[in-house]
């Protein structure tokens, strides 16, 4: 078998000794499980996709990187070393961080990054988590090469609440770009425009044979027939969702970032950036006298550029009775089309969270603290003596409430503990947008945000927090993916139009809504979470379209100490990275 990416829950551990340099060393530990050290050392690396070579910010000397396994319970020391001329930081996507706000990783919110020549160690216990879920760079567009899977397989004896998995296939989506994605961005901010857009997407960082040049660089899934594989699917891309199929297959789906969910089935599955989703594909017996393309292209309702290509992998099944695949036919799935709103909205009205005694939907029935945001693209003034190509010769920019977040100089998380925010930041990010409007519907005139200010959102320990995300259609309507960190919380409802506070509450699941880190704003809508205001710490909340990040649409939530020990931020490690 050697290092194809296969692998079973009894064997992977082993697996990945053999196959991966981020070799775990592991020891007991006293809080139900053991700790695991892994040593990223970033450099650069290069690399040929699509017949141009590169060099690539790369961990490890992968792309994509390194897989980081574990179990529930253990704990994780990952040294980061930084060899490369860029700052880096890296975040655990989706780990809650329970009291280890130092080791998130996002630029200037926790930490200051990692400089060139300099190391940090993330320090952190998985509590209560178990899945797939994946470790990225949180500065700039870095995340465009630096990117891996991050999976945590159950407690030692416990088993999956559905049928085990032959074996278990990691499948991570990204952008390629012909350019440094560096330079694509830095070119946006300073025209205004909107940046350059990726030249192929990726499947476990292989274009496919739908691109020039790349037949050789496809990503081939052999499987045997009357076997059940687990697919652990990450969104990845810097910008884009996915629709994902495999013709003439289907999926079930058993979890979504890493949270277990109803099993349901389809044939299309839709990923957006800093999603995850675990499905079962169950392989045909006899194998067919066929190959199947696993093809991924995006979902898209705005009105900008986007790479409208399509990343193909190829499924093949092991026939002893077939010499040759040559001549067998191989078939395409149908995907639906770029712009299909509805379809994404019937996919994501399908989750539901198990709600068993065991993994139990602990959504908040009272609501102590409600808010309402506006997720928005809009326009900054052209500056004087310079000409700009955003919307009618403006600079583009996006916002939360009209608020354009702006990185601090310094980490928000340093700053708020160490009592030292003047300067830094301020606590009055507004709880509902400040001039409202038909956010649907006809666009104000003036379309410029706030911007060039760092304002947070400040919450007493424990309270129980509802927030509604409003789209808007100021620049065209468009599907924003928020991602919390720090937090699971519960979608607990959404639908298309203006958000009625009256009519809309009603009608909330607060029965056995999904729980998720990363959910989508739907296209000309609306999305409703709730999550418990339990992990003490700064956190950030954005768009993981990574343009829109770096536009501002993003804010931060200061979640104060509780009263006990045990719900206090600790002070921070003594190697955390200086500004």
């Amino acid at each position: 078998m050697g290092c194809s990416g296969f692998f079973s829950a009894a064997v992977m551990l082993i697996f990945f000794v053999g196959c991966f340099m981020a070799v775990p060393e592991v020891v007991a530990a006293n809080h139900g499980g053991v700790t695991r050290h892994y040593k990223f050392r970033i450099r650069m690396k290069n690399i040929t996709r699509l017949c141009r070579t590169k060099s690539i910010v790369a961990v490890n000397g992968k792309f994509p990187g390194p897989r980081v396994v574990a179990r529930e319970g253990d704990r994780l020391f990952v040294k980061v070393v930084n060899h490369v001329p860029n700052n880096i930081t890296i975040h655990w996507h989706g780990i809650r961080q329970l009291r280890s706000g130092w080791a998130d990783g996002p630029a200037y919110i926790t930490q200051c990054p990692i400089q060139t020549g300099q190391s940090y160690v993330y320090n952190f216990t998985i509590t209560g988590q178990r899945g797939t879920l994946f470790w990225h760079a949180h500065i700039s567009w870095l995340r465009a090469t630096v990117y891996g899977p991050l999976i945590i397989l159950p407690r030692r004896n416990e088993s999956y609440p559905f049928v085990k998995p032959y074996k278990e296939v990691p499948i991570l989506f990204g952008e390629w770009f012909n350019a440094d994605p560096e330079a694509v961005i830095n070119q946006s901010l300073q025209t205004g425009a909107g940046p350059n857009v990726s030249d192929a997407y990726t499947l476990n960082g292989l274009p496919g044979p739908l691109y020039n040049c790349s037949a050789k660089d496809t990503f081939k899934l052999k499987v045997k027939p009357g076997k059940t594989y687990m697919l652990r699917l990450i969104n990845a891309a810097l910008n884009d969702e996915l629709f994902f199929s495999i013709a003439n297959h289907s999926f079930t789906v058993v979890e979504a970032d890493a949270s277990y969910v109803k099993p349901f089935e389809t044939d299309t599955l839709v990923i957006a950036p800093g999603q995850t989703t675990n499905v079962l594909l169950k392989t045909k017996s006899p194998a067919p006298s066929a190959t199947f393309f696993m093809l991924a292209r995006p979902y898209f309702t705005g009105t900008g550029t986007i790479d409208n290509t399509t990343v193909a992998g190829i499924l093949e099944y092991e026939n002893p009775s077939s010499s040759s695949l040559k001549n067998v036919p191989l078939l395409k799935p149908v995907l639906p089309a770029i712009n299909a709103t509805n379809v994404v909205a019937n996919f994501s009205n399908k989750f539901r969270s198990l709600a068993t005694t065991k993994f139990p939907a602990n959504v908040p029935q009272k609501v102590d603290k409600k808010f309402f945001f506006t997720v928005s693209l809009g326009s900054n003034p052209c500056p004087k003596n310079q000409t700009c190509q955003g919307p009618n010769g403006t600079k583009f920019a996006a916002s939360m409430n009209n608020v354009s977040f702006a990185l601090p100089s310094t980490a928000l998380l340093q700053s708020y503990f160490f009592s030292k925010s003047n300067g830094v930041f301020t606590t009055d990010f507004p709880d509902f947008p400040l001039h409202p409007f038909n956010y649907t519907g006809t666009p104000p005139n003036n379309t410029h945000v706030i911007n060039g200010t760092t304002k947070v959102e400040v919450i007493p320990f424990n309270t129980s927090v509802e927030v509604v995300l409003q789209e808007t259609s100021i620049l065209g309507a468009e599907s924003h993916p928020l991602h919390l960190h720090g937090y699971n919380f519960y979608v607990v409802g959404q639908g298309f139009g203006n958000f009625d506070p009256k009519s809309d509450p009603p009608k909330f699941n607060l029965v056995d809504p999904v729980e998720r880190n990363t959910v989508g704003v739907p296209s000309g809508g609306w999305v409703a979470i709730r999550f418990q205001a339990d992990n003490p710490g700064v956190w950030l909340m954005h768009c993981h379209f990574d343009v829109h990040l770096s536009w501002g649409l993003r804010m931060a939530w200061i979640i104060l100490d509780g009263k006990l020990p045990n719900q206090k931020l600790p002070p921070p490690p003594s190697d955390l990275p200086k500004c």
